[in-house]
Parts: C-alpha cells; structure tokens; sequence
C-alpha cells in the first residue's frame, strides 16, 4: 500500500521530537515540585535527591531528542534514508520509570 501524495519524512521525527520535549518538560516541573515538598513533608534534606535525580534525567531527555532530531535531520540529507537507531533511550526510561515507581511503593510501605 503506497500513500495517496507525498510523504513528508520529517514529520515524524518533528513530532517526536516535541513529545519528548514536552515529556522532559513535565519531568522538570514534577522532580522541582518533589525537590520542594518532599524534604518539608518527610524531614531531611536527602528526600530532595529524587527530585535532583529527575532533573537531572529531564535534560538528558532534553538533550537526546535533540541529538536524534539532528542526527536524523543529516542522515536525510545526506543519504535520503534518514533512520535513527537505538532503542537505548526508550529503554533507559522504561529503567527509570520502574524505579521511580518501586521508590513511591516503598515510600508508600514506609510512611503508611
């Protein structure tokens, strides 16, 4: 099945790109929040590493979608198959977001 017009490559990465964008975006704001809260709310300044942890991962989010937008802006230029592998930052978030997810259960078991 081909399309009915012409295809524009770029769309897709562009979209991409704004998602992840956005998604390190929500990190920021989520981990600043926590990097608030949590120290006031349990007592302690270490509660405030999670929220400098995801900082920390919201610019890299920044970061890689934006080597990956230009890595794929290039490769279409340059070669017309403009394909951009590695499955590696997906795969470091699922990480992130499993860990994140069984800190707040023990958080949850320790607090309750």
């Amino acid at each position: 099945m081909t399309a009915p017009g012409p295809v524009d490559v770029g769309l897709q990465i562009e979209r991409t790109t704004l998602s992840w964008r956005r998604t390190g975006l929500s990190v920021a704001v989520g981990s600043l929040v926590a990097m608030r809260l949590l120290p006031e709310l349990l007592g302690g300044l270490a509660w405030a590493i999670p929220g400098a942890v995801g900082v920390v991962a919201s610019l890299w989010m920044w970061w890689m979608s934006r080597r990956r937008h230009h890595a794929f802006v290039e490769r279409a230029a340059a070669s017309g198959t403009p394909r951009v592998g590695g499955a590696a930052p997906l795969c470091a978030i699922a990480v992130g977001t499993t860990l994140i997810g069984l800190f707040g259960v023990g958080l949850a078991a320790l607090v309750g």
